[in-house]
């Protein structure tokens, strides 16, 4: 009989739990401003795995970054002097939403729906 290992299994990738130590480390690396990507690229866990203990230790995740393009010259003012951000998203070559979001980005305080 031959030593065959073609069933046996390959060895995880990541460590299955996460000591209470390190999750004060992770939860602490992340209060202070480091992103889940960052911190899976520093210790031996998951995204998942890191995102679940920081969950189970009560940290509230920050929402994900939404890329923004740069915002064009005379975007604001338009919007301040009455253009629509259909108008603007239009004259730009942006969506709606990509042209709301860097005007909220940008601070702007969006009038409401068919208001001047």
């Amino acid at each position: 009989m031959t030593d065959d290992h073609s069933d046996a299994r390959p060895a995880d990738l990541f460590p299955t739990e996460i000591s209470v130590d390190i999750v004060h480390e992770l939860s602490d690396h992340y209060a202070a401003g480091d992103t889940l990507e960052i911190l899976v690229a520093r210790y031996p866990y998951s995204y998942r795995k890191i995102r679940t203990a920081l969950i189970d230790a009560g940290v509230t995740l920050r929402p994900p970054r939404i890329l923004l393009p740069p915002t064009p010259p005379g975007l604001v003012n338009a919007y301040l002097n009455g253009r629509s951000i259909r108008q603007l998203a239009t004259t730009h070559g942006m969506s709606y939403s990509q042209t709301r979001n860097i005007l909220l980005a940008e601070g702007v305080e969006l009038r409401r729906r068919g208001q001047p």
